[in-house]
């Protein structure tokens, strides 16, 4: 079962968290909220809750928000419903990019179900996002691909107040400057009229929109791409929020017509060091034995990087300059792979042509998944089988174990998959 299924765009990935928080959005992208125009958040955790430490921190901040150009009349409306969100502390420590293996980040943003909507939803929006490539030279697949990993292609804007979650991380203190900074620029988009109050939705950190920009990202970076006056990441049109992902790619140095990475095969008993900041030209990688996955040339567009967390016979990837923009956006190798490959997906490519080993307890992402399937069957919910083993699972596996008198540890097994078959 997923853990919290996108907690990115929500407060997942984005774009200028540095190391994020995501990079633009706010979080890491899997696990947000809800969709469209809908209102705030009914979770408890997620709704203002009395703290007077956080009350005396926004008495101070009133006074450093109006030397920085808020009006009173703007504080009075910004701050009108503002509190401290215990919600948004705990998710600061949790993000799902950070803390999961490349095999299973990309499990839960570029799944089946996830190209297979990310292909329609791609069809949909082929015109504007076309129109949006023809612009900023950042390909139509990345800004779709971008879009599917913040808010799963806008189901997941997120429903937390803006305000109050980047208010409660500044009192916080752990990036208080930081976010202090996202709170005032939260209090400017309603001053200079960009939305409401009420609209400014987004994920636990921040994010906001379609692609997760947090407040300051989006003061620098948002684009009215129609020029109608506003620059609306939050309505149900995604067009504004396309080309403010690729303006930022653009500005971050994107190279037209380069790839971000590719599938590579590492020859057995390879031994060179890997890792995206060790890189070496396409030549060298060539003379180590490194060849592109499934045949066909190696092609050179300068210094290249390979990404091996399975080491030789697993995935792993040869990474472009264009991967390095990608990670402006999200500073998270896992971010940047689950980008780069759900865009390969959605342009219309095949899946991986190597395969993840066994883990751990000794099974495979297949078998994993057969182990929820087989619970699920036996009436112990393990959520959507997806060979990710998450909370849900691990609450699942404990309760057959009671239930059948074994010692109850949560954990999957070889034993406990064919004891279910």
């Amino acid at each position: 079962m997923r853990m919290t299924r996108r907690t990115f765009g929500a407060g997942g990935a984005c774009a200028a968290l540095s190391g994020c928080v995501g990079g633009i959005g706010g979080g890491g992208g899997l696990g947000i909220g809800s969709a469209g125009d809908g209102g705030p958040s009914t979770d408890p955790e997620f709704m203002p809750q009395p703290n007077a430490s956080y009350s005396e921190w926004l008495t101070g901040f009133r006074a450093r928000a109006r030397a920085a150009g808020i009006s009173d009349d703007t504080l009075t409306r910004g701050l009108r419903n503002a509190g401290y969100l215990p919600g948004v502390v705990e998710r600061d420590r949790n993000q799902t990019e950070f803390r999961r293996t490349t095999e299973d980040y990309l499990a839960l943003v570029a799944g089946d179900d996830d190209v297979s909507l990310g292909r329609s939803r791609f069809a949909t929006h082929r015109s504007v996002l076309n129109e949006v490539e023809a612009r900023y030279g950042v390909p139509a697949e990345i800004c779709c691909a971008v879009w599917g990993v913040e808010s799963r292609y806008g189901t997941r804007l997120g429903d937390i107040p803006v305000i109050s979650a980047v208010s409660t991380l500044a009192w916080e203190g752990r990036r208080g400057r930081f976010f202090e900074a996202q709170t005032i620029a939260a209090l400017r988009i309603i001053q200079n009229g960009d939305t409401t109050p009420d609209r400014l939705l987004g994920s636990w950190a921040g994010a906001m929109g379609h692609t997760q920009f947090i407040p300051t990202t989006y003061e620098e970076h948002a684009v009215d791409f129609r020029g109608d006056g506003r620059r609306d990441i939050w309505s149900n049109d995604p067009t504004d929020s396309f080309a403010s992902t690729a303006s930022y790619f653009n500005r971050s140095g994107w190279r037209t017509g380069e790839p971000w990475g590719m599938e590579v095969q590492l020859p057995s008993g390879f031994s060179a060091t890997t890792g995206r900041d060790t890189r070496r030209s396409v030549a060298s990688w060539r003379e180590a034995g490194v060849r592109r996955a499934g045949g066909g040339a190696l092609p050179d567009h300068g210094s290249a990087a390979i990404y091996a967390p399975g080491g030789a016979g697993a995935p792993a990837w040869m990474l472009f300059h264009n991967f390095n923009v990608i990670l402006r956006y999200n500073n998270s190798t896992n971010y940047g792979i689950g980008v780069g490959y759900l865009s390969d997906r959605i342009a219309g490519g095949g899946p991986l042509r190597q395969e993840f080993g066994a883990d751990a307890s000794g099974l495979t992402q297949s078998q994993r998944r057969q182990l929820q399937e087989a619970l699920n069957r036996a009436g112990y919910d393990a959520g959507t089988p997806d060979g990710v083993i998450g909370s849900g699972t691990e609450a699942a596996i404990e309760a057959y174990q009671a239930a059948n008198g074994l010692p109850v540890t949560g954990e999957p097994s070889a034993a406990l998959l064919r004891r279910l078959r």
